[in-house]
């Protein structure tokens, strides 16, 4: 019997890693001396997985922006795994910005894969189980191939690739 070798390619978040990178950007901001008498703010709803972002101009929402996205980075959390959505008019003349974390991998974005995959290399099989995609080759070097080709593309959701075997 021969042997196949595989992994599973999903989209995942570590919402302790994204809880300390929350808290992190908090502290930067309460340190930085261009935000002190500011209402600037960074709040984390971790079951709705959603950051609020206020801040009193537009000048300081992209700073804000540019903080939580240096501390995601930091923790090893792809970008790619927020949703910035657009930013609003809040009481007293604020600004309010929603970014929402993407995890899972949507139907058409696990079809989008599959064809990757496919006209990469016929011989490897592709098998969709919920919201990750197995991925299983006799040979190694094909999966290997498979992954760094993964890396090489800038697909717009973020990838892990786990359960190598």
């Amino acid at each position: 019997m021969a042997v196949n070798f595989s992994f599973d390619i999903v989209s995942e978040i570590d919402l302790q890693e994204v809880d300390n990178a929350v808290n992190q950007a908090k502290k930067e901001l309460s340190q930085r001396f261009d935000f002190r008498g500011s209402k600037s703010s960074i709040d984390y709803n971790r079951e709705e997985k959603k950051i609020t972002l206020v801040a009193d101009d537009d000048f300081k929402l992209r700073s804000l922006q540019d903080i939580l996205n240096g501390r995601m980075i930091k923790r090893n959390i792809s970008i790619k795994a927020l949703t910035y959505k657009e930013p609003e008019k809040a009481f007293e003349g604020t600004f309010r910005q929603v970014i929402e974390l993407v995890s899972g991998l949507e139907r058409e974005k696990q079809k989008e894969l599959v064809k990757i995959i496919r006209d990469l290399s016929p011989k490897i099989q592709t098998q969709i189980e919920g919201e990750k995609i197995k991925v299983s080759s006799p040979k190694k070097d094909d999966l290997q191939t498979v992954i760094n080709h993964l890396r090489s593309i800038e697909f717009p959701v973020a990838l892990q690739f786990t359960n190598y075997r």
